[in-house]
């Protein structure tokens, strides 16, 4: 077994001579690697494949992820997670969630702390939903002086300045443990 180092994109064996294993893909004329590793050659068996010493925590569709909202844009809000399934990770992967479809103003601010479920992984990009009750925002402070903010209904309203703001607030909004 031949061993060499490989980045994502790079060109590992043409398609003549292996087929297309583990962390490698197949671009019509060669085999290319899909991450940063060791390119491995099973001469038997004709594959080739890239084994990584290292790997950044991914989630897998159904897993619950809680994340900081890093950019809230009009139909979509951008997640830094921080947590998948209750474990903390320091890989600083980022997901999507659309929130078009859902008539509120504001869903979550940027700075927000919010738990989402992974619906989908497609070209690279991690795709979350919030639509069960138990998903949304668990922490948020008040938008216009940074004060506490309690719970009112479905918005949030600040102890300090009185001010009502609309969220998509999860049915664990203020229980989390890790925010003590």
């Amino acid at each position: 077994m031949s061993q060499e180092f490989k980045l994502p994109g790079e060109k590992i064996a043409f398609l003549e001579e292996y087929l297309s294993g583990e962390n490698t893909f197949d671009d019509g004329e060669s085999i290319r690697s899909t991450m940063i590793g060791e390119a491995k050659f099973d001469k038997s068996e004709r594959i080739a494949s890239i084994q990584n010493k290292k790997s950044v925590p991914i989630p897998k569709i159904g897993d619950e992820i809680i994340g900081i909202v890093e950019a809230s844009l009009g139909s979509l809000i951008a997640v830094s997670m921080q947590y998948i399934n209750g474990n903390p990770i320091n890989s600083n992967v980022e997901c999507i969630c659309t929130t078009r479809h859902m008539r509120r103003k504001n869903v979550a601010l940027v700075k927000d702390i919010i738990k989402l479920k992974i619906i989908n992984r497609i070209n690279g990009t991690i795709h979350a939903s919030m639509d069960e009750p138990n998903f949304g925002v668990l922490f948020t402070k008040c938008r216009k002086c940074f004060g506490e903010v309690i719970q009112n209904k479905d918005a949030v309203k600040c102890k300090d300045c009185g001010w009502f703001d609309d969220r998509k607030l999860s049915s664990d909004f203020g229980k989390a443990d890790f925010l003590k």
